[in-house]
Formats: C-alpha cells, sequence, structure tokens
C-alpha cells in the first residue's frame, strides 16, 4: 500500500510540479484578483484577492449563501468571474472550459453513472484518458481502499447508500491525479463517526502526495481539524484568511469570533492606546489598534473564563460577579451561563476541572486573562 501511495505522488508531482518554470510560479496553485461575480443585480462574490499556496490544504468557510460555492464553482471553470483575473499555478484561465483546467470537482451530489459498477465509475476519467489496463487497476485498488469501499467494486450506485455514493465521488475524483482538488462539502452526506474518519484520511492523503486542496464547508470543526489555512466569507467578502488558531484565538472580526466556536462579546470602548472601558466602567489594559473612542468589542472564549466562589479570583486576572442563571452537564465539560450587571456569560469548565458544582442562584466571580482575549468591530 505504501507503494502504492509512493507511485501515487509520482505521480502527482510529476502532473503538479514539472510545468513550472520557477519557484516563484510552483509556490502558488490558485490566485484570484478582485474577483467578483453577480447573478443579476445579486453580488454572490464581491472584489475578493486570495493566493492559494502549493500543496495547501485551504478551507472556505462560512453559511449558506456567503459566496463560497460561487467561488469553487470559479476556480473550476463552472462559472466565469463577472470581474478580476484567476490563475492556476501561473496560468491565467481566463474562459477555459472545466474539463481544460487542471482540476477536478467533488459536489454535494454524487453524479455517479448509474449503468456503471464502482470500479467503472472511478476508473472512467483515467479511462478516457487512456490509462493502461494494469496502472489504471492499481490507482483504481487505491482509491476504493482510501475510501473504504473494499467489496463493493462490483455493486451499482443503486446498490449504496448516499453515504457510499458520496465515498465513490470522492475516490474518483482524486483518481484522476489533478494538481487541485476541489471539494465543495463532500463529507456532508456520511455519518458522523465516518465522517470524522475522513477527515483525517483526507489530511493524511493529502499531505503524503502534496495535493492542493480547496475545501468548502459551513461546518466550523471540520475546517479547524482539517485546514492548514481557512478563509471566512460572509455576504460575499473574504473577512478574514489565516490559520485555524489564529482564527479561533485572534478573530478580526464579530462575526468571525462568532461563527467560529462560541465565544462572549464584553462591549468596551476604547480609551487609549493600550486600555479600553468595558460597558459596566471597568477599566482592561488591552491594545486595540483603534482610535480613541472608538466603540469595539472584546471577545473571549467560554473555555478560558473560571468561575470562582465570590471574591476567590486569583490575583492578575479581571473579575466580574455574577449569579449563575443555569448549569448544563455535557459529561466531559460543564457549562454555567453567569448573568452579570450588564450581560450574560457563558462559562465552559473540564468536568474534571470543575471542582465544587456552583447551581443556579449560586452568587459567583468569574474571572479571566486579558492575554486571552481579542478586540474585534463590526
Amino acid at each position: 500500500m505504501r507503494a502504492l501511495v509512493a507511485c501515487v505522488k509520482i505521480c502527482y508531482e510529476g502532473t503538479t510540479r514539472g510545468n513550472h518554470h520557477t519557484m516563484d510560479e510552483a509556490t502558488i496553485a490558485v490566485e484570484l484578483q478582485g474577483v467578483t461575480k453577480r447573478f443579476g443585480d445579486v453580488v454572490a462574490v464581491d472584489n475578493i484577492d486570495l493566493t492559494i499556496t502549493d500543496g495547501e490544504f485551504f478551507s472556505l468557510l462560512g453559511p449558506s449563501g456567503c459566496g463560497k460555492t460561487t467561488t469553487l464553482r470559479m476556480i473550476a471553470g463552472l462559472e466565469l468571474p463577472t470581474r478580476g483575473s484567476l490563475s492556476i499555478h501561473g496560468e491565467e484561465m481566463g474562459l477555459r472550459p472545466p474539463n481544460r483546467r487542471p482540476v477536478n470537482t467533488v459536489f454535494q451530489s454524487y453524479a455517479l453513472f448509474p449503468h456503471m459498477n464502482v470500479r467503472a465509475n472511478i476508473g472512467f476519467g483515467l479511462e478516457m484518458r487512456k490509462v493502461v489496463r494494469d496502472e489504471r487497476s492499481d490507482l483504481i485498488d487505491w482509491a476504493i481502499d482510501l475510501v473504504e469501499m473494499g467489496g463493493m467494486g462490483h455493486r451499482k450506485p443503486g446498490q449504496l447508500s448516499g453515504g457510499q455514493q458520496q465515498r465513490v465521488a470522492l475516490a474518483r475524483a482524486l483518481v484522476n491525479r489533478p494538481e487541485v482538488l476541489l471539494l465543495d462539502e463532500p463529507l456532508g452526506a456520511l455519518d458522523l463517526k465516518l465522517r470524522q474518519q475522513m477527515q483525517i484520511e483526507l489530511k493524511n492523503l493529502q499531505r503524503e502526495v502534496g495535493i492542493t486542496f480547496v475545501y468548502v464547508t459551513h461546518d466550523q470543526e471540520e475546517a479547524v481539524t482539517m485546514s492548514d489555512r481557512i478563509g471566512v466569507m460572509h455576504e460575499g467578502r473574504l473577512l478574514q484568511i489565516d490559520t485555524p488558531e489564529a482564527i479561533y484565538e485572534r478573530p478580526t472580526t464579530r462575526f468571525v469570533a462568532d461563527f467560529i466556536g462560541r465565544t462572549n462579546f464584553l462591549e468596551a470602548t476604547v480609551a487609549s492606546g493600550d486600555e479600553i472601558v468595558l460597558a459596566n466602567g471597568d477599566r482592561l489594559r488591552v491594545s486595540t489598534g483603534h482610535a480613541d473612542g472608538t466603540t469595539i468589542a472584546v471577545t473571549v472564549r467560554p473555555e478560558r473564563l473560571t468561575v470562582h466562589n465570590r471574591d476567590h479570583a486569583p490575583d492578575g486576572r479581571h473579575r466580574l460577579d455574577g449569579i449563575v442563571d443555569s448549569v448544563v452537564y455535557l459529561g466531559n465539560a460543564v457549562i454555567y451561563s453567569v448573568s452579570i450587571d450588564w450581560m450574560h456569560l457563558e462559562v465552559r469548565c473540564p468536568a474534571s476541572l470543575a471542582g465544587e458544582r456552583r447551581g443556579p442562584g449560586d452568587e459567583v466571580t468569574v474571572s479571566f486573562d486579558a492575554g486571552h482575549t481579542s478586540v474585534v468591530v463590526g
């Protein structure tokens, strides 16, 4: 199996890197400059700039209707930009049709040939490219093994579950050795356990063979688990592009902070370059980069907050007094909703560290380290 993966890796390197003339060209797989897409009066994608490097696992993340799938379809050639340029490995795609672009796409729909069995569906592209039979068979075996469809090679799509059909569609795209693999929520039809397993398999494969993945999803956990970088989209715009850790720990806008996991927003005003005033009048030393008087919010994740008995918070942490509204036990964590004078806070404590369980009505102090906060606007 490792030898076969190595063979696939060589094939990928031959098709993706051998055509480049300079190292600079080789480091950029996909580049969008000032790309806009309109459908009548609707702006689906609004003047975005994006560079995806060679061999990167890049995810476009956002809610339904944010423009992420339209962006993917423009890379695939299934939609043409209204304005802007799009290139793959340094070559402007312009009006180049989908079948002449060095990409393969896995969509949410399966689009399998109903009269062909699994092996024939997976190998169809290889046969069209006249790959020799023995090599074709080896690559089909590899793809079937990857998506855990062993023993099902002779079944027709109508004999497969929806999740199994999606795995065949994924295998069919991978086996064609594209320079860039485009994936539009390909794991959505799988059950939770298999979806999590396939996330690991996809990332491991991407590392092994160095394929550039452009992955579209609305699932934050999926994006964070697999991606080297994430681009968060909202209303056709790219709001932030960064590593999963930076997106989670240092969001730059209120939307990004709220979309990536759960968080608390403390409304505030900038008092000086490194000090803010919270809505309750408390002062907090935080560098903002915004002008004095600017209205901002400080975001702090629930797991960064700690609940203490009233007035027992350690020194060096900011403190907010409140009353417990509710307690939810999740097995591995305890979630507290704490009402303070001007808002509610959500606090997440690992169950093993929760200590004495507080109950509704208990007076508590919630503390946090200012270094674990992030300032957002918008």
